[in-house]
């Protein structure tokens, strides 16, 4: 048994297999993001029944209510982000569920649209905080070679448990009525933040980075390596990062990192906004048609869709970069866009809808790994926080102009046709960010990157 007097942390970690112990962090971290997407999702499935319980008449008014919970999450993820770096990724996901958990199970009492609205805003909150902290968590377990593909499987969570509402919900809410959603979607997080506060490990690079107990930083070396002999003498160590001295934002634009921040910005703001655009008035949308039956198995195929392509694209992204961002863009415009020209027959439309899931939520699976890839440990949770703020800002965006265009007698062709413009300029700005991301970190990311310039 080889005896180690100093550990780098780094190197431990991209040097061995994966193990139960991965296997343990990506199934708690999936499940938590499992039932954030059931909740984003509930309104959505839940609007059809609410609209005719409470005589709402107006779309706009209910597209306000759809977005009230992305809106939170414009302050819940860079609140929880900062969270994550500073008291850890594990606190802040434990503090999310709880939330969560709550004011979903509050959302059961609300008699009103604008009761609706405040209850969701505070949950909005919480499901902000959801993403930044897993992510950053299984980055910092993940060996680099495999480190996309971990984060994009774990992602597909929230996508699946988005799907859960639009199938379950044709079958229990004529029997229970629309509450027992929000039932579902509040027990639940509280189940996952006891499970978190029991089985998830805290990142081992933010304790030895903040130089936290030794003792808790052994246990996660030997569950990494039990082959490994470790004594009072060991030290743990991070070569290749530096503890930040603060977490202000404006760390995310230094040495070197400006330019990707910016279109890492640009573009989960486009992507984003055509995501829920999509998704959250597709049920209420196909009621209008001959499909009004069916309309919640619509939501379900989109982000079904999603799953594939976000699998798809995990192991592209992890041996040649971003440059599969660009093409799902480019492909995701034209089913994306012909979605409204397909109600003549309900298969064709759901494939088209399927296909339309596969790019467009799918390519928002790399770029949720992008703030993974290209910040230090030290700005992990803060850098995909600020990056999520602003596609969360295109989350409240989407639903809340679909709203209004709807209500302004618009036909769905030329409503879905406005995604090209969304689309178009996401394509752009993600074909240049691709360029710039290879060129700064050869296609592997930040920890790689330092390698290299290391051995130089």
């Amino acid at each position: 048994m080889a005896q180690a007097h100093t550990v780098e942390i780094s190197t431990l970690i991209d040097s061995r297999r994966l193990n139960g112990f991965n296997a343990r962090i990506v199934v708690i971290c999936w499940l938590i993001m499992f039932f954030e997407g059931y909740d984003l999702a509930t309104l959505s499935v839940a609007g059809p029944s609410l609209m005719t319980e409470w005589g709402i008449t107006s779309r706009a008014s209910m597209g306000y209510a759809f977005s009230a919970v992305l809106f939170a999450t414009i302050f819940g993820t860079p609140l929880f982000g900062w969270i994550g770096d500073r008291f850890g990724r594990k606190n802040a996901l434990i503090l999310a569920c709880v939330d969560i958990g709550v004011f979903s199970l509050a959302t059961m009492l609300v008699t009103s649209l604008d009761q609706m609205i405040v209850v969701r805003l505070f949950t909005g909150l919480g499901i902000g905080g959801i993403a930044a902290n897993t992510l950053a968590l299984n980055a910092e377990f993940a060996p680099r070679r495999v480190r996309a593909t971990l984060m994009i499987v774990m992602f597909t969570g929230i996508t699946l448990g988005a799907a859960i509402p639009g199938a379950i919900g044709p079958r229990l809410i004529p029997i229970y009525g629309w509450q027992v959603l929000f039932f579902i979607g509040g027990v639940t997080p509280l189940i996952m933040a006891a499970a978190a506060a029991l089985f998830l490990p805290e990142s081992i690079k933010f304790l030895v980075l903040r130089d936290r107990s030794v003792t808790r930083i052994r246990a996660i070396v030997r569950n990494l390596d039990a082959a490994l002999a470790l004594d009072s003498e060991t030290r743990f160590v991070v070569t290749d990062e530096k503890p930040a001295k603060n977490l202000s934002p404006a760390l995310l634009f230094k040495d070197g990192l400006g330019g990707l921040t910016t279109l890492l910005w640009i573009i989960n703001l486009f992507s984003v906004l055509s995501l829920y655009f999509i998704s959250f008035w597709l049920p209420t949308v196909m009621a209008s048609t001959a499909f009004k039956t069916d309309a919640p198995y619509f939501q379900t195929l989109f982000q079904t869709g999603g799953t594939v392509g976000g699998l798809a694209v995990a192991r592209p992204v992890d041996k040649i970069g971003l440059l599969p961002v660009f093409i799902m863009f480019l492909i995701a415009i034209p089913f994306a866009c012909s979605i409204g020209y397909t109600t003549g027959s309900e298969t064709v439309a759901m494939i088209d809808v399927a296909i339309a899931g596969f790019f467009v939520l799918g390519l928002q699976f790399a770029l949720n790994a992008a703030g993974a890839l290209i910040y230090p440990t030290t700005l992990r949770a803060t850098g995909s926080a600020w990056s999520g703020t602003l596609g969360r800002i295109g989350s409240v965006a989407g639903p809340s102009v679909a709203g209004i265009m709807l209500s302004t007698g618009m036909s769905i062709q030329t409503f879905y046709m406005t995604l090209v413009v969304p689309l178009g300029l996401g394509a752009i700005a993600s074909f240049f960010f691709a360029r710039l991301y290879y060129r700064r970190f050869h296609g592997h990311g930040f920890e790689r990157e330092a390698v290299r310039v290391a051995a130089e």
